[in-house]
């Protein structure tokens, strides 16, 4: 059950959002005793992070490489934790994914800045760029609601854990990433499986009965389900709660999380087309973008040729 990691990747670009990522990646460098890389990429195409105009292209990357590598030892001060700090230059995304696959990283947190609208739909984000190029899983950071100080003088916690559930491979992947975590913070387990009516409408004698009835003919299948999938050694310390909702997925696993005061998502991530990630995108996209605790969003990791 339990999953090994060996090496995290925990990114920073030194925005205050950024830094509410970087205690998840000590604390979760101490529970599975693996090597953390602290890791600053610099666009040097992005000139209001580092000042003017760059007259001298060699002496501007000298300066903003010491000060990010003097920045991230700042950061992580005197943590009991074997790491590493990185500065990079180049395309963040496609750098930090170029480093996941060569180091042969089993995770990588980042933070989310939570774009939205027209900004989102033409510039995209980080985050999103990462979820489709990473080789790992990725556990993607909001800034919660309280200040940065306060929330940095203690390390977080996942005391609650939530697995979003459609038995597809991807969400069972999803699920074993879930269960190595809660085994290891000794965390609450929630399954949840949200019935969308019009996807099981065939299963009826006519679609005329969907809504109430749908979910009246499939819970307790369902919750057989949900209930088989943990494996019967794991009962000896977890009491999984399994639950099923009706509706739009992402809506009722956000509300879910919001009610029970969830401390992680754990969703799998299904490639898609570019037109349907732009139009419409995904239910761990969704999650990710508005979802007020820590989503991991897990993909099988694929290690360095």
């Amino acid at each position: 059950m339990r999953l090994q990691m060996k090496k995290i990747i925990c990114t920073t670009d030194f925005s205050d959002p950024s830094y509410y990522a970087i205690p998840y990646g000590i604390a979760l460098a101490k529970e599975y005793d693996a090597k953390l890389y602290v890791c600053h990429v610099i666009d040097l195409s992005s000139l209001a992070l580092y000042g003017d105009a760059v007259l001298d292209f060699d002496a501007e990357q000298k300066r903003n490489t010491e000060y990010a590598y003097g920045h991230i030892k700042e950061r992580i001060g005197q943590q009991a934790v074997d790491w590493e700090p990185l500065v990079l230059i180049g395309n963040v995304p496609g750098e930090i994914a170029l480093l996941a696959r060569e180091r042969s990283v089993d995770l990588v947190v980042s933070a989310t800045h939570g774009r939205s609208g027209l900004k989102r739909f033409l510039l995209g984000s980080v985050t999103e760029r990462l979820m489709r190029t990473l080789s790992c899983p990725l556990l993607v950071v909001r800034s919660p609601e309280q200040d940065l100080e306060s929330f940095l003088k203690k390390e977080p916690r996942l005391q609650r854990i939530l697995v979003g559930c459609d038995f597809s491979p991807d969400s069972d992947l999803a699920f074993r990433y879930g269960l190595s975590f809660a085994q290891e913070f000794q965390s609450e387990l929630h399954l949840v499986h949200v019935i969308e009516p019009p996807a099981y409408k065939n299963l009826l004698k006519s679609a005329a009965e969907a809504g109430e009835q749908v979910r009246e003919d499939l819970r307790q299948p369902l919750n057989e389900r949900l209930a088989a999938m943990v494996p019967k050694e794991a009962m000896n310390w977890c009491a999984p709660k399994t639950t099923l909702l009706a509706g739009e997925p992402h809506e009722e696993l956000i509300k879910y999380a919001a009610i029970h005061d969830i401390d992680l998502i754990v969703l799998g991530v299904r490639g898609h087309s570019l037109v349907e990630t732009l139009f419409v995108g995904s239910t761990t996209d969704r999650v990710v973008r508005q979802a007020t605790c820590p989503v991991l969003a897990v993909r099988p990791v694929v290690q360095a040729a």
